[in-house]
């Protein structure tokens, strides 16, 4: 299996995951000029940029660990493009999905990146 496909069935997963939940998926694969947003979803009030990883082997880590400082930053950049090309006025907040093995661990890391 090629990589988009890896990554478009982590997305198919983590999106189910997120509907249990109790999220609402508003879309997938957001362009911005910083890159791409896996899932863009609300819980609540507050709209979600959510990254989603798999990792199938531990061997350089958990999915959690691929969500490096440089991968934060470019996060933080894309989720500011998004709300403001939205328009949006109430919160906003960046979650990881993290798949770790053949998709039996998934995990939910809400507010996992912000500026502090």
């Amino acid at each position: 299996m090629n990589t988009k496909k890896i990554g478009d069935s982590g997305e198919d997963l983590a999106v189910n995951f997120l509907k249990k939940e109790g999220y609402e998926i508003l879309e997938r694969n957001f362009r911005s000029r910083f890159g791409e947003i896996d899932i863009v979803a609300r819980e609540g009030r507050t709209v979600c940029i959510v990254e989603v990883k798999w990792r199938k082997s531990s061997k350089f880590g958990s999915a959690a660990d691929a969500v490096d400082l440089k991968k934060q930053l470019k996060l933080m950049r894309m989720a500011k493009e998004y709300y403001l090309e939205r328009n949006l006025t109430g919160p906003i907040r960046i979650d990881v999905v993290a798949i770790d093995g053949d998709g039996q661990v998934v995990n939910l890391i809400r507010n996992a990146v912000f500026e502090g």
